[in-house]
This record gives C-alpha cells, sequence and structure tokens, in this order.
C-alpha cells in the first residue's frame, strides 16, 4: 500500500493546488479539520470542489472557507441548516455549485474513489 501520510501540515498543503478536490470530514462543525481549514484559507488555494457531509454551519469550519472564497463547488448530501447563512447567501447569488447526493449515495461514491473507481 502506497504511504499517503505527511510529516507536517505544511508538507500536506504543498500537494494541494488550485482547482483541487478535497473530502473535508465532520459531521456539521464536529469532527471537522480547523487546521486544514485554515490552512487553505492562509495559502490563498482557489476554485476547489468540496466533499463535505454538509456545507458549513455559522461562520467557522467549512463556512469559512466557503467565505474565504476559496470554494467553487459543494457536493454534499445536507447543504442547508437554520445556521447555514454562508453557503445559502454564496449560492442565491450564483457564485457557487452545488452538486446534491442523498448520503448513502455520497458514502457509496467516496468508498469507490477510495478502491480508484
Amino acid at each position: 500500500m502506497i504511504d499517503k501520510s505527511s510529516a507536517s501540515l505544511t508538507e500536506a498543503l504543498s500537494q494541494i493546488k488550485d482547482g483541487s478536490t478535497i473530502m473535508i470530514g465532520g459531521f456539521g462543525t464536529a469532527g471537522q479539520p480547523a487546521e486544514l481549514i485554515d490552512g487553505l484559507i492562509q495559502l490563498g488555494i482557489k476554485d476547489l470542489t468540496i466533499v463535505s457531509n454538509n456545507a458549513g454551519n455559522g461562520d467557522y469550519g467549512l463556512a469559512k472557507l466557503l467565505k474565504a472564497g476559496a470554494v467553487k463547488k459543494v457536493i454534499c448530501s445536507f447543504p442547508r441548516q437554520s445556521d447555514s447563512w454562508v453557503f445559502d447567501e454564496l449560492y442565491r447569488a450564483g457564485k457557487i455549485e452545488l452538486e446534491l447526493v442523498p448520503q448513502g449515495n455520497l458514502a457509496c461514491r467516496i468508498q469507490a474513489a477510495g478502491m480508484g473507481l
């Protein structure tokens, strides 16, 4: 098996370029990788496609990345909650794309991608 681990956040972030697709874990804000999100914002990476369960809450976590203008498309199963105003404003203004996928299908697509399909 190929070792894809990185020695540091800086090393891991160096592999991410404009237009990359990134899966961000977590459920709501629980378990979201805050250091990854902050690092992407600091590097000014743009046009990301984000695969996640939802499209961010409040103005922290994934919503912070959306607000920074780093994301062009979100692939998720639950884009809207009562405090998802960042995504809602961007989507209604036509500034972000959404691919809405039922949660079970999203899990299967992630698994298939992990197998190289």
